[in-house]
């Protein structure tokens, strides 16, 4: 299948080609076959994106991080809500498996919702939405009831301005009634510093919003509250490092060990937990 995405859009083959990378090596940290599956699938030159070894690990480990805080969630709240922001074509509905008392709604670009129905096919109790998540209206697609609504969003916020970013955020505290959210966001020395990056000298894409402290957006935003926010260096544990190549298994001992305790290196980006509402 021969897809074409420029820009922003394009950028989310990257991480599908790092999923599919990690589930075809010696030892899968997420296991994703169905990136794997697609990858194949897909007509398009995923070498001109730059996404090595030390990539996948990372990717693979920040998506298994959210897979087990939404997996939490849904223990916690059977019956519930699940968006699904800047969903691109990762398949976290179907590593999940959601029971039936959740409605789950992946969001995305039209163009991208437009490739994602092609490489997969309706499930009960999901919908895809075709729209920006910088657009004021689409919260209102989504029913409001007495159910908890979990809010994620996984290498979306960065492609927002600084402005779009707190403007998305009251839009949803102000639609759902209740509920938790769950994002990450670098830092704004982090945003400056992937200019040069192959991936975005590629694409043309451009990160602009850039985040310091997580408690700043408790601050913005009237009505959340900072649950939990860990550091990206913080989505590997020690059974993760004894099955990678010794290379990798170095460098990733000198991230958390030396770079996170440096004062700007350390703060790159945080994977944060918000609550809202008055029974979030």
């Amino acid at each position: 299948m021969k897809i074409s995405l420029t820009g922003a859009a394009e950028t989310l083959l990257a991480p599908l080609c790092a999923r599919a990378l990690d589930a075809n090596s010696a030892h899968p940290l997420l296991g994703d076959r169905i990136a794997a599956e697609l990858v194949d699938r897909i007509d398009y030159d995923f070498d001109r994106l730059g996404i090595g070894e030390a990539t996948a690990v990372g990717v693979a480990l920040r998506a298994r991080y959210f897979d087990r805080r939404v997996r939490a969630f849904l223990d916690t709240h059977p019956e519930c809500t699940v968006v699904h922001l800047g969903c691109g074509l990762d398949s976290r509905h179907e590593r999940l498996a959601p029971g039936p008392g959740v409605r789950w709604y992946d969001l995305d670009q039209p163009d991208v919702i437009d490739v994602r129905k092609q490489l997969y096919p309706t499930r009960p109790g999901h919908e895809t939405l075709a729209a920006s998540v910088t657009e004021p209206d689409w919260p209102a697609l989504i029913p409001t009831d007495h159910h908890p609504v979990l809010v994620v969003a996984e290498g979306l916020t960065m492609y927002l301005s600084a402005d779009e970013g707190p403007r998305m955020l009251n839009t949803l505290v102000a639609h759902f009634p209740h509920g938790e959210m769950l994002f990450d966001t670098y830092s704004r020395f982090a945003v400056r510093s992937t200019r040069s990056m192959t991936l975005f000298r590629k694409t043309g894409a451009r990160l602009a919003w850039g985040v310091d402290d997580p408690r700043e957006l408790e601050r913005r935003i009237p009505g959340m509250r900072l649950l939990e926010a860990d550091s990206a260096y913080a989505t590997a544990d020690g059974a993760d490092l004894r099955h990678l190549p010794r290379g990798m298994r170095l460098r990733m001992r000198f991230d958390t060990e030396v770079l996170s305790r440096l004062p700007v290196l350390g703060r790159v980006g945080h994977i944060s937990r918000y609550a809202f509402g008055a029974r979030g």
